[in-house]
């Protein structure tokens, strides 16, 4: 019997469990983890956590110092689940901000190294703005990883590669989210997927002109999404679509392969250049600061959840 669809994506792409669901990376053993505000609010809120949050919110100097504990908490319990990577989001409210970015994820950094988990198996998400592309910039000088995502555009991921970030997380789904609202009745099934296309798009020119970063598809709305883009360097996968390729026989082709670099890297965008880029690209333009606006709203729950349990 051929092996299932994930088996057969693992032998090609290094697959990410987009979770905190500790028991779900358990299941599937994946390489990686990432998590977000939201992701990380889901595992806060599972009753068997309850008593442990209650303590770290005690202990907390501020709802600053209470949410970064409870993330790397969670992500030092995820890195002794997975081999490689675990990514660890700084604030969605410092997305325009790059010494306070910078800050952020030196503190992260520092937390983790208290739980015994060296800055080689971290990478600190941060949104794909000007303002976080000129921290990650900054954080891989110090040796500090990097995760750039709610990437949209390929401006974005221009200027990420520039800027030697370790990973980018280009959204699938929310590129595909776009294009629907505005045309309902097209097909982008396949490779007529928008999404699908911004990332071959990227790892075409990644791969064309050298760039190391690696190319992380993300954020997917069905396993057609997955399956045409077998070969990425990296793909992060919910649960549910973990499951169903698990669960699923056939043979999956491979749709990208990596080639040797053919020209020159172009000229670095320069910060005028990146944002007149960005604003020419309505659906890059939407979703960034739509993506930017969800992750603070799950974090607020967050907070508001952590600020109840400081006062007992």
């Amino acid at each position: 019997m051929a092996d299932d669809l994930l088996s057969q994506l693992k032998a090609m792409t290094t697959v990410v469990a987009d979770t905190g669901d500790i028991e779900a990376i358990r299941r599937f053993q994946p390489t990686d983890a990432t998590t977000n505000p939201s992701l990380i609010l889901q595992a806060a809120q599972q009753e068997g956590r309850r008593a442990r949050l209650a303590e770290i919110a005690g202990q907390a100097t501020d709802l600053d110092d209470a949410l970064d504990a409870v993330a790397v908490e969670i992500g030092s319990e995820i890195s002794a689940l997975v081999p490689g990577y675990v990514s660890t989001e700084v604030s969605a409210r410092l997305s325009f901000d790059t010494e306070a970015t910078l800050a952020r994820a030196r503190s992260l950094i520092e937390r983790y190294a208290r739980h015994g988990v060296g800055p080689e198996r971290i990478l600190i998400k941060v949104a794909a703005t000007w303002e976080g592309i000129r921290a990650a910039r900054q954080l891989e000088r110090e040796g500090i990883h990097t995760n750039l995502t709610l990437l949209f555009s390929f401006a974005q991921a221009q200027a990420c590669a520039d800027a030697g970030v370790t990973l980018v997380s280009p959204f699938v789904g929310r590129i595909l989210d776009w294009h629907r609202a505005q045309q309902p009745e097209a097909d982008f099934d396949g490779d007529r997927d928008p999404g699908v296309q911004s990332v071959r798009r990227i790892y075409e020119h990644y791969k064309g002109h050298g760039y190391q970063t690696i190319v992380m598809g993300a954020s997917f709305r069905n396993s057609g999404e997955i399956k045409a883009l077998a070969g990425c360097d990296r793909l992060t996968i919910s649960p549910a679509l973990l499951e169903e390729l698990a669960g699923s026989q056939g043979t999956l082709e491979r749709r990208l392969t990596p080639q040797d670099a053919e020209t020159r890297a172009p000229e670095p965008l320069d910060e005028a250049e990146f944002r007149w880029a960005l604003n020419e690209d309505a659906m890059a333009t939407e979703k960034l600061a739509e993506g930017i606006r969800k992750f603070m709203a799950d974090q607020r729950k967050l907070e508001t959840l952590l600020g109840e349990l400081r006062r007992g």
